[in-house]
């Protein structure tokens, strides 16, 4: 589910031309959009996988083709932060991601099609009523420390998640439905369910060794960044970590797949994307993804580049603007100080009625997106959803100002009006680093204004405290979607509310409505695919008629690769598609190194690997991650 994703936030400064003009001028020149919002613009800053790091003690980093050791090394520029390195407490996509290459799943994504294929476990079947799952796990797998991988392991794993003993922020909506876990054997791992769950074939859980983790005193306290090497068993081990400095990761020689072709990925901070390009074109850096797209500027001045290629296919993220429904805790306790105006359905549609979605594809992402509609991006076309022409809420000013008139907020004197005599006025979460967020805020103030409606764009490095609070009317959104909706539907659902007041949590904007929970519960248990889908769509037809979510825009996957440093790797779909952010390790684990020499024809779009460089904002005090672990919405979950 890297749709933890599904979630960093990009700067770009002067070099990188992310030039935002007013809107009334019709020309905004943004960044491609950032994570999702759990990705909570905390710092922007993250970490690099270089040869040479630039760093107190070396100043100089060194190209990211080879070390003089010899050592083949990727180097990944990024901007995001680290919320945690445990895979049980990590919702950023740059965290879940460096989990995905460390840690073993059940299953994996198939790179060309996205269904289901062996990983941990060989084969999966269910019993008659599909209560009870049998999974086989691979006796070819081991921990980086030379023991054994097991069935014990995924069950320690799953039994800790349904504990709740501060395991359950990032992943408890896959076990909720368990009844028991247990590990017959070495390789029989069986998964006893309170009724049937469709997604038994998509558990995005990364399992851990319980040798390793059984010794740890408070989960929900540690974060897996004190000793390393860290345990794993994916194609590559988590070898070193400097908070907002790097991340670095070796080699698994022993990967029951295979070894990867570089001998580590480092994924490296960069304070600004425009200094990340400016790396690409150096040499420093083999792979540029932004935050997470490049932005048209940037992308632009890439490709008259010599040994560079940008690739730019259909993105898994969305684009959207969150309304804060009113904060409240599973038990019904209302907190926060979200404006009232927006618990009236009227006003919420009111508002997204008059955003042009078309102005802000071509303008602000310059044609590098596609218009939003539904929830699920075009890109998994069994689930994407779009309203009829009765339902759809487009650009209608005229009918905006009528909902409005209807919900009693006059116009007076240019201002709308409540009952109360107070004008109409709204705030907006904005992530500081992130241009797309700045250049849309620029058109709302324009045409809410025009409505009489007043708006003030609250730009943040970090948007966790507040969003976490409910103290907001609504924010800039985004999640990474998986090849199965689950994740991001259920962060919708009432059980994903906080326990307490003010505390993280997994919802992503408190929404908790009965029609939406019992439809969330009708396609987890429908083993049919078709009848699912048609059960998800009417999820994201509730989601749009609600006016809680306004998705914009689908931006494209818009990244850059230097083809004298990576010969080929493989992009997700296989066909056309992206490369960091995965729903799996096909890209990092598949890069070929190239030989070094320049090549005029700029390579394959297929082969690139590892660079994202994202405005990073190094964030003051240096560390801890469980204060970076406030916001993430899915980008950042992935």
């Amino acid at each position: 589910m890297d749709t933890k994703d599904q979630h960093g936030r990009t700067r770009s400064s002067s070099a990188g031309q992310v030039t935002q003009v007013a809107p009334s001028a019709r020309a905004a020149r943004s960044r491609k959009r950032r994570p999702h919002l759990l990705l909570a613009a905390a710092a922007a800053a993250a970490f690099t996988l270089t040869a040479g790091l630039a760093t107190p003690l070396n100043p100089a980093p060194q190209q990211a083709q080879a070390k003089d050791d010899g050592k083949k090394t990727l180097t990944v520029a990024v901007a995001q932060s680290v919320d945690s390195l445990s895979p049980f407490l990590a919702q950023r996509l740059l965290s879940t991601s460096i989990h995905r290459l460390t840690y073993e799943y059940l299953t994996n994504y198939d790179a060309k099609d996205n269904h289901a294929i062996p990983a941990f476990a060989e084969k999966w079947e269910p019993s008659a009523d599909k209560l009870t799952w049998t999974y086989t796990i691979r006796s070819n797998s081991k921990w980086s420390d030379g023991k054994k991988a097991t069935a014990e392991d995924a069950a320690w794993t799953f039994n800790k998640i349904m504990s709740k003993e501060g395991t359950a922020t990032a992943n408890s909506n896959f076990v909720t439905n368990f009844k028991k876990v247990t590990a017959p054997s070495p390789t029989k791992l069986v998964i006893e369910l309170k009724k049937p769950q469709s997604t038994m074939a998509a558990l995005d859980v990364p399992i851990v060794p319980k040798h390793v983790w059984e010794k740890v005193d408070d989960i929900s306290k540690f974060n897996n960044d004190k000793d390393f090497p860290v345990v794993g068993n994916g194609p590559f081990v988590l070898d070193d970590f400097k908070v907002d400095q790097y991340v670095k990761l070796k080699a698994n020689k022993n990967f029951w797949r295979g070894a990867p072709k570089f001998d580590e990925v480092v994924f490296k901070t960069y304070k600004d994307q425009d200094a990340a390009v400016a790396a690409l074109k150096k040499g420093e850096v083999s792979f540029v993804a932004g935050q997470p797209a490049l932005t048209p500027a940037q992308a632009n001045g890439l490709k008259g580049e010599s040994d560079i290629k940008v690739n730019n296919g259909p993105g898994r993220r969305f684009f959207a603007i969150a309304t804060n429904p009113g904060a409240r805790t599973q038990d019904g306790k209302k907190f926060g100080d979200g404006h009232p105006a927006l618990l009236d359905k009227r006003v919420r549609q009111a508002l997204f009625l008059s955003v042009d979605r078309k102005t802000i594809v071509d303008k602000v992402f310059q044609g590098n997106a596609v218009e939003g509609a539904g929830y699920i991006p075009p890109r998994f076309s069994e689930y994407s959803w779009k309203p009829s022409a009765e339902q759809e809420l487009k650009y209608d000013p005229k009918r905006a100002a009528q909902l409005l008139d209807e919900a009693g907020y006059k116009k007076k004197g240019g201002k709308r009006v409540g009952k109360d005599g107070k004008a109409l006025d709204f705030r907006i979460l904005c992530h500081a680093t992130d241009p797309n967020d700045k250049a849309v805020g620029k058109y709302l103030k324009e045409w809410w204004g025009d409505l009489g409606i007043g708006l003030k764009v609250n730009c943040l490095d970090d948007v966790s405290v507040p969003w976490y609070a409910g103290e907001y009317d609504l924010a800039f959104d985004g999640w990474s979607v998986n090849p199965d909706p689950d994740f991001v539907l259920g962060i919708h659902t009432c059980a994903a509310l906080p326990e307490k007041a003010k505390e993280s949590a997994a919802t992503d904007n408190f929404i908790c409505d009965k029609k939406f929970d019992e439809l969330y519960e009708k396609q987890l248990a429908e083993y049919d695919p078709a009848k699912r889908a048609g059960i998800v769509k009417q999820m994201e037809s509730w989601l749009y008629d609600s006016g809680y979510m306004n998705v914009i825009a689908y931006p494209n996957a818009v990244e850059a690769y230097r083809t004298d440093q990576i010969k080929s790797l493989t992009t997700m779909p296989s066909a056309a598609g992206n490369i960091y952010g995965q729903d799996g390790y096909w890209s990092w684990w598949s890069a070929v190194p190239a030989s070094g020499k320049s090549s005029s024809d700029g390579g394959s779009s297929t082969g690139v690997i590892i660079g994202i460089a994202v405005a990073a904002v190094v964030l003051a005090g240096g560390g801890a991650l469980i204060a970076l672990r406030r916001r993430s919405t899915a980008e950042d979950r992935e």
